[in-house]
């Protein structure tokens, strides 16, 4: 893959700045010009970290092993995620219930509170999604999904059984951790029960029932528990969900869904027509949050607790620079729009297709096998700079924020869609040229100076490393040090800046944050 080999800096007669540009072998494209225009105390509107609360991760039994716990630990140091949320607590390979030769029902709660313990002693709180079927409950032992650890997907042979299961879970987790702790968690009811995670028939009507026992178990242990759903694929039965809880009168406390940037118009919002990568997830934030808005709790909370670019593993999507503007257009087009919108996944400790081979086969994580972080952990690394103010500015490839410090930052991205065919990795040259940001920034005080982190392909950048090495399957032990080392966030750089003003170059599928104290 040809990579932009040199960073030149340029003086800025007009604005005294430094500037930034990228150039790859031939004559690069002639940078686009953009300027923008701040107001470093003007009234801003309260921007909550939304993206960065909850991520996802690989089923429930992983959290038991070190190398998901040190990436677990890695990622929590870049951006203080709270929440953490995966499939699988009720599977067999966590042994929660058991059932004798005489059919009495016991449970085991010693995996469980392994995995949870394990996440509070590092600062993570569980986002519990109550799934899937155990198989001592099950109506269908052949009801198996094809993920490669087989989950069951049937719904209970006896409701009297699962609400017991559930019951003395939430009794469990109460006891041993506290009410004050446990009502600080979420509790979500299945995973997509919409496309094929859920065998009950038809699905919706034996979902509700599903909800509606087991919403009403916990709520029977503790009204403090916080439960909600539907937890569907492609932003589905949000509205039908909310009608149901309130005609019946079942308690929710949220709702949930996912969406991902390649699921299509005619899944989510059953029309043909073509929406971009870049704009379907919040375009589904936006139709359920109107939803929302338009059914008998106007006020519910909404969390997306799964989304990514791709539900594929599409290595020119997830594992490249391309994460960085996508991360950060998402985050611009949703806020305000939902509470918690959780990345799906923080790590590549994760088994949904197998036991991974190669580092970089297209992961849904943050951090690829053998801890070697990806440009994704790099965004979330520079967006969690940011602000919780933010500040006016016209553009569709900027952030401005203010911390309560009174320092501005401030995201710049390039967006280009992934190159070439994504199903496989392919070498190539994102399509695009360098975008040029002139910016003002008034009220800024005198002598304020600019820090600038980068994500793009010559900054934090593996996969141009392991490209380098042949992208062999099994690195070695010195290859995945070399990938470590090379996957760091690359150290910031100092940029001058005269009377509020200064200007940056953005090469294409580049993310940078600047910092103006």
């Amino acid at each position: 893959m040809a990579i932009p080999a040199l960073l030149r800096n340029l003086a800025l007669a007009a604005c005294t700045a430094l500037l930034i540009t990228g150039t790859a072998g031939a004559a690069a494209p002639a940078a686009t010009n953009t300027s923008l225009r701040i107001d470093a105390t003007a009234a801003a509107s309260p921007f909550p970290h939304f993206w960065e609360q909850m991520l996802g991760s690989g089923r429930a039994s992983l959290a038991l092993r070190d190398d998901y716990r040190k990436d677990l630990e890695a990622v929590h140091r870049a951006t203080g995620f709270s929440y953490i949320r995966f499939h699988g607590i009720l599977d067999r390979d966590v042994g929660l219930v058991q059932r004798d030769a005489q059919g009495k029902i016991s449970y085991n709660f010693s995996y469980v509170d392994q995995i949870y313990d394990g996440l509070l002693e590092r600062g993570v709180k569980p986002f519990v999604e109550l799934s899937f079927m155990p198989p001592e409950l099950t109506s269908n032992p052949d009801a198996l999904q094809a993920f490669w650890y087989h989950p069951n997907i049937a719904p209970p042979k006896h409701y009297a059984e699962w609400d017991a299961m559930i019951g003395a879970l939430a009794k469990h987790l109460v006891e041993r951790y506290g009410i004050d702790e446990v009502a600080s968690w979420y509790f979500e009811v299945w995973n997509e029960p919409n496309i094929g995670f859920w065998a009950g028939t038809p699905p919706q009507a034996t979902y509700f029932t599903l909800y509606d026992h087991t919403a009403r178990a916990l709520k029977a242990v503790s009204p403090r528990i916080r439960v909600g759903g539907p937890a569907t694929a492609q932003a589905a039965w949000t509205a039908d969900f909310l009608a149901h809880t309130h005609k019946n009168n079942v308690p929710v406390d949220f709702v949930s869904t996912h969406v991902y940037g390649d699921d299509t118009a005619d899944n989510v919002f059953h029309t043909s027509e073509k929406i971009p990568r870049a704009d379907m997830v919040c375009r589904a934030v936006d139709k359920v949050h109107k939803e929302i808005a338009a059914s008998p709790y106007p006020q519910m909370p909404l969390i997306f607790s799964e989304h990514n670019a791709s539900y594929a593993n599409l290595p020119n999507v997830t594992d490249t620079v391309f994460m960085g503007p996508w991360i950060a257009n998402t985050i611009r087009e949703c806020a305000g729009k939902v509470q918690i919108m959780s990345h799906w996944s923080f790590s590549d400790v994760f088994e949904e297709q197998g036991v991974v081979r190669n580092p970089f086969y297209g992961g849904f994580g943050l951090i690829a096998a053998d801890r070697i972080p990806k440009p994704a952990f790099n965004a979330f690394a520079v967006l969690h700079k940011l602000g919780d103010k933010q500040l006016a500015i016209d553009s569709d490839a900027a952030l401005a924020t203010r911390r309560e410090d009174g320092s501005v930052v401030i995201a710049l991205w390039n967006y280009a869609p992934p190159v070439g065919d994504t199903a496989s990795y392919t070498r190539g040259e994102p399509v695009g040229a360098p975008k040029h940001f002139s910016i003002d920034v008034r009220h800024l005080p005198a002598g304020a100076r600019a820090t600038v982190w980068r994500v793009d392909a010559t900054h934090g950048n593996a996969v141009a490393a392991f490209d380098r090495m042949g992208r062999p399957d099994f690195p070695s032990r010195e290859q995945i040090a070399q990938l470590r080392e090379a996957g760091q966030l690359a150290a910031p750089e100092s940029v001058a800046v005269s009377d509020g003003r200064f200007a940056i170059t953005v090469p294409v599928q580049g993310l940078v944050v600047v910092e103006l104290r």
